[in-house]
């Protein structure tokens, strides 16, 4: 509907907006005055994984930040991967920027991590929500 100019605001992501601005330079993600929600999704290892060298080599290469710059382009979420935004075409790297000038970096209102155990409860929730 933003394509479309059938609405002129939404609700999404700022992937999705930064999508939209790859089409339309008119179009891009604001973050709200109340602060953006953020947070980093992370690699984990298992306590019993069979392979942690082969795990911690797949970290190791995912952040280098010439991968990284290449999942960002794939994606629309930018990396933690220090140097990977300079590496973004120069249109994304804009349209980033102006999304996210260092005062809305500065009130990022990070998502907490979430306790053990949250989503078995959750799950069970749902599922009694379903059963009725």
């Amino acid at each position: 509907m933003l394509r479309s100019g059938e609405v002129y605001a939404s609700e999404a992501w700022d992937s999705t907006g930064f999508k939209l601005n790859g089409e339309n330079p008119d179009i891009n993600f604001v973050a709200p005055t109340t602060g953006a929600l953020g947070w980093i999704d992370t690699f984990a290892l298992p306590a019993k994984g069979k392979n942690d060298e082969a795990a911690y080599k797949w970290i190791n290469f995912v952040m280098q930040p010439e991968i990284a710059a290449l999942i960002v382009q794939s994606s629309g979420s930018f990396s933690a991967s220090k140097g990977s935004d300079a590496l973004v075409p120069e249109k994304l790297r804009k349209a980033f920027q102006e999304a996210f000038p260092p005062q809305v970096i500065a009130n990022v209102k990070w998502f907490p991590a979430i306790p053990p155990g949250y989503e078995d409860m959750e799950g069970k929730i749902l599922d009694k929500i379903a059963a009725q």
